[in-house]
C-alpha cells in the first residue's frame, strides 16, 4: 500500500513576499546606493539655489507663506523624479525582472516597491524640509497640519511613482517618458500639497487644513488601490 502524499507546502503570504522584495531592494540599494545618491544630490542642489536665488529677504512676508510652499514642493517633486522612477528600471537594466516575475506574485512586487519608495521619498523629507525650513526661514504655525500635509503627500507621490515607473520600465525613453506620464497623476496631490503646506504656515487650527487633509487621503487611496488592481496587467506584459 502506497504511502499517503505529503499535502503541499502552503507558499509564503503576501506581506511576507512583498517585505522579501522590500528587502531585496534595500540590500542592493545599499551595496550600490545610487538611487539615494542621485535623488539626495539632486535635492540638495535644487534647496541651495532656491535658497540663493529665492531667500526670504527678497520676498514680502505677506507672499512668503505662498511663495516657499510652492518652491518646497518643487524641490521635493523634482528629487523624487529622479530616485523613484528607477525602482522598475534597475530589474531591467540589471535583467533580473524576469526572475523577479517568477519568484513573486504582482501584488507582493508592488507592494515591496512601494514601500521601498516611500522609504527611499521619507528619506528626503527628513533631510530636505529641515534644511528648507531653516535656509528660508519658513514658519510653521501648524505642526499637525504640516507634517500630515508632507507624509500624505509623499505617499501619494510614491504610489504613483511606483506604478508610472512599472510602466515605463522596458520603453527605451525611459527618462523622458516618466516625466510625461507621472506629471498629469501628480498634479492633483502636488496642488493639494502646496495648498495645505499655505495653510499650516498661516492657520495654526489644524480643521483649517481637513478639506486638503480629506483631499490627500482620497487621492492615495483611490491611485494606490487602483495601482494595486492594475499592477499585474502592467506587471506581466
Amino acid at each position: 500500500m502506497s504511502a499517503p502524499l505529503a499535502a503541499p507546502r502552503p507558499g509564503p503570504s503576501l506581506l511576507a513576499s512583498a517585505f522579501a522584495v522590500f528587502r531585496k531592494d534595500l540590500t542592493s540599494e545599499w551595496r550600490t546606493r545610487t538611487a539615494v545618491s542621485t535623488l539626495l544630490l539632486f535635492a540638495f542642489a535644487v534647496l541651495v539655489l532656491v535658497g540663493y536665488a529665492v531667500g526670504p529677504a527678497t520676498i514680502s512676508p505677506e507672499d512668503r507663506p505662498v511663495v516657499h510652499s510652492v518652491l518646497l514642493w518643487i524641490v521635493v517633486f523634482f528629487s523624487a523624479m529622479t530616485g523613484l522612477s528607477r525602482v522598475f528600471v534597475k530589474e531591467e537594466e540589471t535583467g533580473t525582472a524576469s526572475a523577479l516575475r517568477l519568484t513573486a506574485s504582482p501584488p507582493a512586487v508592488f507592494l515591496g516597491k512601494l514601500l521601498a519608495n516611500v522609504l527611499l521619498l521619507l528619506l528626503v523629507l527628513v533631510l530636505v524640509v529641515p534644511l528648507f525650513l531653516a535656509m528660508m526661514s519658513f514658519g510653521v504655525k501648524s505642526w499637525p497640519l504640516f507634517l500630515s500635509v508632507l507624509l500624505l503627500g509623499g505617499l501619494g507621490l510614491a504610489s504613483a511613482s511606483t506604478f508610472t515607473a512599472a510602466i515605463v520600465s522596458k520603453a527605451a525613453a525611459k527618462g523622458a517618458l516618466f516625466p510625461v506620464l507621472a506629471i498629469p497623476l501628480l498634479l492633483p496631490p502636488l496642488v493639494a500639497a502646496v495648498t495645505g503646506t499655505r495653510i499650516a504656515a498661516t492657520d495654526p487650527e489644524l480643521a483649517a487644513g481637513a478639506e486638503v487633509i480629506k483631499l490627500l487621503i482620497a487621492y492615495d487611496g483611490v491611485v494606490t488601490t487602483a495601482s494595486f488592481l492594475l499592477f499585474d496587467a502592467v506587471f506581466r506584459e
